[in-house]
């Protein structure tokens, strides 16, 4: 009975005995909403959390961190936050013990989850065991960055940098991290890469003469000469950045570390079905690519042109080619003549232009005649 009425003595002067600022207590939480916890601290008034008290990340739902009935531990901001509320921080506490493990972090070289909270002048600010971390631009990847705003929201491995807790400054970096990572990747592509092997990449870069496509760490090259059978001004035209692609290996040097890739190599090449597609006779559009002193030639399908002779561009006589064409133009041509040994197609555009003849039937004496022939006599 006697020590029964000693603990009730001391729950009540527990009670009446004001948290002052800066203590660290435990509590248990009695109710939350989106933008404070309450939680009961054994005083006679309860304490609240309020939501930029309640973590470093401002995207947090409190109602995912913490339910009704769960211990906590928190830092006593005010005794009155003019409510008569306790004003308490659950972010500093967790920030404390935030600092001590990013220090053991730092000094055991290892990794740390970070997620990217804002984009600020030369780099992002992330939060890292619940401390805010700098990452500079510099170290957010192992290329170019452009658009910091693009990694606001995102979560990866970091390694500590620095850190000073007197100046209340961790520094992170991606770039060591992916670095390590390709690394490793290279080794396990370079094991198993040979000839001829069809990949699945990513196209990373865009350049003048190709495209640099990212195989899982380790980039390979496909020269313009590479992306179609069609003619290609510009690697722009058919990729950007992004993109997946299926590219077959043409070469590569582990030493210089270089891969050479081709996507075209992966497409039909456009003669394996030209017998599918085109037969003599036929009347097609195409465009003129190129013109000669003999002739024009007509491209009828990415990678598959036709010779026009210069004697099959028109009726009248012509000097060249570009008395009647220009290069781009769209233009009717029949097919005269399909070579597929030489790879050849004999196109002409007179005979496109041909009026079609049309039978006229006489049923009295079974004659037939053309609308040709009547125009004839």
């Amino acid at each position: 009975m006697i020590n029964e009425m000693e603990s009730f003595m001391e729950e009540i002067e527990k009670s009446m005995r004001v948290p002052r600022r800066g203590e660290i207590i435990t509590g248990k939480v009695i109710n939350v909403t989106a933008n404070e916890i309450a939680v009961n601290i054994g005083y006679k008034s309860d304490g609240v959390i309020p939501r930029d008290e309640i973590s470093n990340d401002d995207s947090v739902d409190p109602r995912e961190l913490v339910k009704p009935g769960d211990e906590i531990r928190v830092y006593v901001i005010k005794s009155d936050d003019g409510e008569g509320n306790i004003l308490l921080s659950k972010k500093r506490v967790d920030a404390e013990k935030g600092w001590e493990d990013l220090q053991k972090i730092q000094e055991s070289q290892s990794i740390v989850e970070a997620k990217v909270t804002e984009a600020v002048r030369g780099g992002v600010i992330a939060i890292a065991r619940n401390v805010r971390c700098f990452i500079p631009a510099s170290q957010l990847s192992d290329r170019y960055v452009s658009n910091l705003d693009e990694f606001v929201g995102k979560t990866f491995n970091t390694k500590v940098t620095e850190i000073d807790r007197k100046k209340n400054k961790v520094v992170l970096t991606r770039k060591a991290v992916l670095e390590e990572e390709n690394k490793k990747n290279k080794k396990e592509i370079y094991s198993t890469l040979e000839k001829g092997k069809v990949l699945l990449g990513t196209v990373r870069q865009i350049t003048n003469f190709g495209a640099f496509i990212d195989l899982g760490g380790l980039d390979g090259l496909v020269h313009i000469s590479e992306l179609s059978w069609g003619r290609v001004k510009h690697p722009s035209e058919i990729l950007k950045i992004g993109d997946q692609v299926k590219v077959e290996v043409l070469d590569f040097d582990k030493e210089k570390d270089k891969i050479s890739l081709s996507i075209k190599s992966t497409l039909v090449a456009p003669w394996d079905n030209i017998q599918n597609e085109l037969n003599v006779g036929d009347i097609v559009t195409g465009k003129v690519v190129r013109l000669a002193d003999f002739g024009a030639f007509i491209e009828l399908k990415p990678g598959l042109d036709g010779l026009v002779h210069i004697s099959q561009i028109s009726t009248d006589h012509i000097a060249k080619p570009s008395d009647r064409l220009k290069v781009g133009e769209s233009v009717k041509v029949k097919v005269l003549d399909i070579n597929t040994t030489d790879k050849r197609i004999s196109l002409s555009i007179t005979a496109a232009n041909e009026p079609v003849e049309e039978k006229i039937e006489y049923n009295n004496d079974d004659t037939s005649v053309t609308i040709g022939d009547v125009i004839k006599k």
